[in-house]
């Protein structure tokens, strides 16, 4: 953001939250983890344990239920960055942004290490 200033260009940073896309998807990201475990050497699989393939799956189920659907809310900072006279800096799309991520991103890191 800071070195496009020097040729004229304003950027503007969307931080969304957790919004259901492919990306987020959890038949997908199963699948591309399972398929990555798959062709990882026995050793490598030792060393992270069956527990870790397990709990990883869950945390993924877990966080679609925490997904936002309604995508409006990131096109919509989409559109005010691109549109207005005066766009900010950075746009937080979702209460997890703003609620979580952002507070966070102000802590020293040992201390959200701890969260």
């Amino acid at each position: 953001r800071l070195e496009m200033r020097n040729f004229g260009v304003k950027v503007s940073m969307i931080e969304p939250g957790y919004f259901k896309t492919l990306i987020t998807n959890a038949e997908n990201m199963e699948n591309n983890f399972l398929s990555i475990w798959e062709n990882l050497p026995k050793e490598t699989k030792a060393s992270y344990g069956e527990n870790y393939l397990k709990e990883f799956l869950v945390a993924v189920k877990d966080m679609q239920k925490r997904c936002n659907p309604n995508l409006r809310l990131v096109t919509d900072c989409m559109e005010h960055a691109l549109t207005s006279r005066h766009p900010r800096t950075r746009y937080s799309a979702g209460w997890d942004a703003k609620l979580l991520y952002i507070p966070l991103s102000y802590l020293p890191s040992a201390l959200t290490d701890v969260v």
